[in-house]
């Protein structure tokens, strides 16, 4: 639920915290009986929380198609991301993997915790494929065919140009974004996106999660990850990993507000993709997730923790965020506001200062254009509220009290 001292810091969070609650109970519920389909979305709860939540206002039938679409890419990532792994044997895996979905026998034993189980009955995923429309099949077998060879010649290829950058996003997430596409017009319900525009869905939040997880890529056992292009960081220091000393700080902020700068160069692009979806259910599973990414950039943005731990957004502004990302209004009302709280922090004397402020710019001024700002609730700017701190750690408390006296077989 969040921690004590959050909530009387920011009693207005409680409320979307136990909706929170609440929905993840749901969708924990809601798991499938059939044993296949039980492993996929128990492994789904496992690997992204927040994913099997929103995945779940999808129609059954695309549900099901993204939750199998998900675990198939986060397996070929799995492979990817075993640095264990030698080379020789990862290349191959990789280019063939789109053949081994097709194969109920086939599994590969790699990965740590719950990607090692998700590899070792990788089985159940195959099983569950098998049983999807030819059209969703065939979508997920393109995208996982691409993405296994890009990721196979990045094995091979140092990420130096930011055109490298952009490709190795495309490849890991562009791709994503695409094969999305493609699922959503396959069931019906959306036109065929652009390929441009589900391109920057992708790389938008690719970007935003390479950048927050600099620390953990770069501490990697047995081998460092390094995804930051050396176009970018070689104008700061002379190796990717001296950004992490306390020395070098002040050249670490630097490049970080170097790498968020370009990242916002795709938000134009995500937001003219989100004001195209009709459907309220695939439109949110679009939203949310891209609202998040802005909100993490804001807070990373000239941040030099981001190199000593890791930055995130607090709990109960994650559930503030699920709870009002529901209209292509408050998607507008969010980058507004996460754009101004980024905007507030740019030093002019930092190197990029002109050029984030001219990106930043541009966002704000689509989502004024947009002429719906004045219809949404703000994430980052307090609202009057009647709780007072007080009430919250009061209303805290009586959850606990419920909670605690219900166990797993206690009244749903």
């Amino acid at each position: 639920m969040g921690s004590l001292g959050a909530l009387v810091k920011h009693p207005d969070d409680f409320y979307p915290l136990l909706k929170l609650k609440m929905a993840s109970r749901h969708a924990e519920r809601q798991i499938p009986s059939e044993p296949h389909w039980a492993f996929c979305f128990s492994m789904l709860h496992k690997v992204s929380r927040s994913f099997a939540l929103v995945i779940q206002q999808l129609d059954i039938e695309l549900k099901n198609a993204v939750c199998i679409f998900y675990l198939v890419l986060r397996a070929v990532d799995t492979v990817e991301d075993d640095t264990s792994v030698a080379t020789d044997i990862k290349v191959p895996i990789l280019k063939e993997f789109y053949r081994h979905i097709y194969d109920p026998d086939w599994h590969f034993s790699c990965g740590t915790k719950n990607y090692k189980v998700l590899m070792d009955e990788f089985h159940h995923i195959s099983t569950a494929f098998l049983e999807l429309e030819k059209g969703y099949q065939e979508a997920i077998e393109d995208i996982t065919k691409r993405m296994g060879a890009g990721m196979a010649k990045f094995i091979c290829k140092e990420v130096e140009t930011v055109d490298d950058y952009d490709e190795y996003c495309h490849y890991v997430a562009g791709l994503v974004g695409l094969g999305l596409s493609k699922l959503f017009h396959a069931c019906g319900t959306e036109d065929l996106a652009p390929d441009t525009l589900s391109n920057s869905m992708g790389l938008f939040l690719q970007k935003t999660n390479i950048i927050r997880d600099y620390l953990e890529d770069i501490n990697e056992i047995p081998k460092s990850r390094m995804f930051w292009p050396r176009q970018i960081w070689g104008k700061y220091v002379n190796k990717l990993e001296d950004l992490k000393y306390e020395e070098n700080s002040v050249k670490a902020v630097q490049c970080l507000n170097d790498m968020i700068t370009n990242a916002l160069i795709h938000v134009d692009d995500c937001l003219k993709y989100m004001s195209a979806l009709p459907d309220p259910a695939i439109f949110r599973f679009c939203a949310i997730p891209q609202v998040m990414a802005i909100g993490t950039l804001a807070l990373c943005y000239n941040n030099i923790e981001v190199f000593r731990g890791v930055v995130k957004m607090r709990r109960g502004l994650t559930a503030k965020v699920i709870d009002r990302t529901n209209t292509m209004a408050d998607v507008y009302g969010a980058f507004y506001d996460f754009s101004c709280m980024l905007k507030a922090k740019v030093d002019k004397n930092d190197p990029s200062a002109q050029k984030t402020s001219s990106r930043l710019d541009s966002i704000l001024k689509t989502c004024r254009d947009s002429g719906v700002l004045n219809e949404r609730k703000s994430y980052i700017i307090p609202n009057q509220t009647n709780y007072t701190p007080l009430l919250a750690v009061l209303l805290f408390i009586l959850l606990a009290i419920i909670f605690a006296n219900r166990g797993p077989s206690g009244p749903n």
